[in-house]
């Protein structure tokens, strides 16, 4: 059994981070082991998670990985956890067209999970139950198993919601009055990420965990997740997936307040084909680890830390100068690139990078069109891409899709804005060990 809550909302901006991280510390509080997940392909809202369950943060993304891998995904993140807490993502029964594929209802259908609805009750009091009633009946299998109310005024507007909502029947789990001290800001590409935040980030989620504690009924929250049944499904293994190789090269991995964007079974299956994994900052460290043979520069806020990392002229550099296979995803790619916003960067990748006005945003199904240490010539592979920045003048892309296509590649390089999940493309980790070679063959 793994007792299981998705935790939705009716749409954005209703509370859903903030009681889904609140959930998740205030039951690890409690002393449990509480294993965290997120719908869709977001990075940021995981890394409060992690903080939060002090484990990492986990996503589920029918998109990215199949939907046939989210339940054995849940199964290996949650193993050995007394609960598990799945925050959704825009609202319910948004998904990546009108079937609702990749949604929050998706995922809760795929994990036979009940739902919690977060609910901005705001500027409303009985109207919550229309519209938590609309929810309730809308997709048949999606069970609505209570609702906490968020951003509740007053004693009076509490118990107006409590009142319709349970006369409808809907077990009202938790109310929270809105509190500043617990918002987490944000900037144009949404929440700040935990790694940039420090010791802020942690009491932040302190807060939240002392907030729903006080604000929620955890006990019938407990109750309601030990509801759903034995999840169906094999547990995902990330030594099933590769083949290890010999001689444990060293894959250094960009990490820091720069390079936040990684997800956990990245590291997982490089491992598991043999690697051994070592996290390396670009905005303090001069040098790359001892004897990296292949180089993981994953996403994130470069353009946040672009004077930092063009002042760490030594690690640029080094980097320039390294002849093992690099992989490298929209924040990689920046760094990669000739400039970012007018500042040098490795010039290892054709182009001068800058920020716009326009966001950049959605799923992406992609062909590669060149050879590269993840890709060849003609295979397809499903990713994300969220960015304000452009690549101008850069080479022929290495991936396209429908309407488009960018990025970089040749026999050591592969360099796109496309955010993948390695977990439904195992052969990407596969291929850069397998191309690792050791300092003294890369002289």
């Amino acid at each position: 059994m793994i007792p299981r809550l998705v935790i939705a909302a009716p749409a954005s901006g209703s509370g859903k981070t903030t009681v889904a991280t609140g959930l998740i510390a205030a039951l690890r509080a409690r002393g449990g082991k509480v294993s965290p997940h997120k719908v869709g392909p977001d990075y940021i809202d995981p890394g409060y998670h992690a903080l939060a369950a002090g484990r990492p943060g986990r996503n589920l993304d029918p998109w990215l990985t199949g939907e046939e891998r989210v339940v054995p995904l849940f199964r290996h993140g949650a193993a050995g956890c007394d609960v598990a807490v799945v925050e959704g993502v825009m609202g319910l029964f948004d998904g990546r067209d009108d079937t609702g594929f990749a949604s929050t209802a998706h995922v809760a259908r795929l994990l036979a999970a009940p739902v919690v609805l977060v609910v901005d009750a705001a500027r409303q009091s009985r109207s919550v139950a229309a519209l938590v009633h609309g929810f309730a009946t809308f997709e048949p299998g999606v069970r609505i198993g209570g609702v906490i109310l968020n951003r509740i005024g007053s004693d009076r507007h509490e118990e107006l919601c409590r009142g319709a909502l349970e006369s409808a029947g809907v077990p009202v789990l938790g109310a929270v009055r809105r509190d500043d001290a617990v918002l987490t800001p944000s900037r144009h590409l949404g929440l700040i990420p935990a790694a940039e935040r420090g010791a802020r980030a942690v009491r932040a989620v302190e807060r939240l965990g002392e907030l729903i504690a006080r604000s929620c009924d955890l006990d019938a929250l407990l109750r309601l997740a030990g509801t759903a049944p034995p999840p169906a499904g094999t547990v995902w293994e990330p030594s099933d997936q590769v083949v290890p190789v010999a001689g444990r090269p060293v894959v250094a991995v960009a990490g820091g307040a720069a390079f936040t964007f990684s997800y956990a079974e990245h590291g997982e299956l490089l491992r598991a084909a043999g690697a051994d994994v070592a996290v390396f900052d670009p905005l303090r460290d001069e040098a790359l680890p001892d004897g990296t043979a292949a180089l993981v520069i994953g996403g994130g806020f470069p353009q946040v830390h672009a004077a930092e990392l063009a002042a760490n002229a030594r690690l640029l550099d080094t980097v320039t100068a390294f002849r093992g296979p690099v992989a490298a995803e929209c924040a990689g790619l920046l760094y990669l690139c000739e400039e970012l916003d007018g500042r040098k960067m490795c010039g290892l990748v054709p182009g001068r990078a800058r920020m716009t006005p326009r966001l950049t945003l959605g799923y992406r199904e992609a062909v590669a069109v060149a050879e590269s240490p993840l890709t060849r010539a003609g295979e397809r592979f499903r990713g994300h891409e969220f960015h304000r920045t452009v690549l101008e003048g850069g080479a022929e892309p290495l991936f396209r899709w429908r309407g488009g296509g960018d990025g970089f590649g040749n026999e050591r390089i592969t360099a796109s804005y496309l955010h993948l999940h390695w977990a439904g493309h195992p052969e990407a980790a596969q291929r850069l060990v397998s191309s690792s070679r050791s300092p003294s063959v890369l002289r």
